[in-house]
């Protein structure tokens, strides 16, 4: 069966200076190596990283999957210019004109998908490979995208931001809304009710047991650069608010175009 291998982990962590928008990256090995989200530059050199540790070079990835065309989750896929790069098709036109509030599909993000020379348009029910397959998870953002994978832990979700953090499985409410807030917390409750194990965006792994999430993995991050006794540094540990854009309303499938 389809093995779920965690290149790069998503973390939740914020500023009050800005987001570093460290997402997850996963390869999903069986018949083919599918390589879902490639992050930011930001992580370029990590994600390198975590490829070489496993003997792969970017041509070795057969399939990319572009979750949504955010920036966070998206900017490194010009390393994978040989590999076919799967995207929903209302992401693809949406990325083309996004809303002017939509502060996480800059107005460069239509070329940024663009450049890839082998773009694949693929809809709910798309099959990768046995085992492996897309379904359309909209709220997030119009074309947002959740690949199902049959293995021996059971029906693990790899969800991009459909589903941010584990807490978002027990709020059930999406804190980014860029395109449909019901929508959005449909989506939810879909994977909550066909996965067994949950690979978030920003977040580790982990499973519903009761009620209670159960992580299946450390959390693993080092900081550099600052202390905590610093001047000024201070640590919130409030949930984030949920946030939805401003203009959501007036946003239909028509207006994709």
């Amino acid at each position: 069966m389809p093995k779920i291998d965690v290149l790069l982990h998503g973390f939740p962590f914020r500023t009050d200076q800005g987001i570093p928008g460290f997402c997850s990256s996963l390869l999903i090995t069986g018949e083919k190596k599918t390589l879902v989200d490639v992050g930011h530059v930001g992580r370029r050199l990590a994600l390198q990283q975590a490829l070489q540790e496993r003997g792969l070079a970017y041509d070795d990835i057969d399939v990319t999957v572009m979750s949504h065309a955010h920036w966070d989750h998206s900017q490194n896929f010009d390393l994978f210019t040989k590999t076919p790069m799967l995207v929903h098709p209302w992401e693809r036109k949406y990325a083309q004109h996004p809303h002017p509030n939509d502060w996480a599909t800059p107005a460069w993000s239509g070329a940024m998908v663009e450049f890839q020379p082998d773009i694949v348009e693929v809809e709910e029910g798309y099959e990768i490979e046995p085992g492996v397959r897309i379904i359309h998870t909209p709220g997030h953002s119009p074309g947002s995208i959740t690949v199902l994978v049959d293995t021996d832990d059971g029906v693990c979700a790899v969800t991009g931001d459909v589903l941010h953090y584990a807490n978002v499985a027990l709020t059930k409410t999406n804190p980014l809304v860029f395109w449909n807030e019901r929508d959005a917390e449909k989506s939810i409750s879909r994977i909550l009710d066909e996965a067994d194990v949950i690979y978030p965006g920003h977040d580790r792994s982990f499973r519903l047991v009761n009620g209670e999430i159960e992580y299946l993995e450390p959390m693993n991050l080092t900081f550099a650069g600052v202390h905590p006794d610093d001047p000024g540094v201070k640590f919130d540990t409030t949930p984030r608010p949920p946030w939805v854009m401003p203009g959501v309303e007036d946003q239909t499938v028509e207006s994709l175009g």
